[in-house]
């Protein structure tokens, strides 16, 4: 076996064993909280327009949860978190099993800030740098692929545009 396979196969061994004990439990509680869906359409300032239907996490408990022990998740799926007010906000990765790109969000829906790639069961903060009032959890790489970045638009009520 080659020096790869076998540093892949214990990648493998080890990702099991994150999977099935201590902090990395992918182990869902008992009872999770349910979401309402709803589209966002993020508009790039180079003309694209990319439709997202989202889970709106807006309460404590969804805004806890999260993407936490999801498997997968559709390329044109999401999660919209809204806060009740505008401050600087850090998420983090806790239980969450799939990578995913962070798209910090100021109250008017412009994107200030973008994390991308973000690791699975990390503890690390991921920090916005300033007052935002959403966060947009997507697939990770969609930024890149779709090109969103910063100064790009987040088209839903919430910021008082429509999708």
């Amino acid at each position: 076996m080659g020096k790869l396979m076998k540093i892949a196969a214990l990648g493998a061994v080890l990702l099991g064993l994150l999977l099935t004990s201590g902090e990395g439990s992918a182990q869902a509680p008992g009872k999770l909280v349910g979401f309402d869906r709803d589209e966002i359409t993020i508009e790039t300032e180079a003309g694209g327009r990319h439709v997202f239907e989202v889970e709106m996490a807006v309460s404590p408990e969804q805004r806890s949860q999260g993407l936490m022990f999801r498997h997968s998740m559709a390329a044109t799926a999401g999660m919209l978190f809204l806060f009740e007010r505008s401050e600087p906000r850090a998420m983090w990765m806790k239980n969450t099993l799939i990578p995913l790109d962070m798209l910090f969000i100021d109250e008017s829906g412009v994107i200030v800030r973008i994390h991308e790639r973000s690791v699975p069961f990390s503890l690390q903060a991921i920090a916005s740098g300033q007052a935002v009032s959403a966060v947009l959890e997507l697939n990770a790489g969609t930024s890149s692929r779709l090109t969103i970045k910063p100064g790009d638009r987040v088209l839903h009520a919430a910021f008082g545009s429509g999708s």
